[in-house]
């Protein structure tokens, strides 16, 4: 779960550089891919962990 939350941050991060460096915009859309990435991931995985074992 940290994992999620570091890239979450780090995309967070990415998107505010983007937005205010000019010339920079491509961080911008590399901060949202990582995000949409992780937000996949960590859905997979809660589904993933959601599951019981069979008898």
């Amino acid at each position: 779960m940290a994992l999620v939350l570091f890239v979450v941050i780090v995309a967070l991060v990415l998107g505010i550089i983007g937005v205010a460096a000019e010339g920079l915009a491509y961080l911008l859309v590399i901060g949202a891919l990582v995000l949409l990435v992780d937000l996949v991931y960590a859905a997979l995985r809660w589904r993933r962990t959601g599951r019981r074992p069979a008898r």
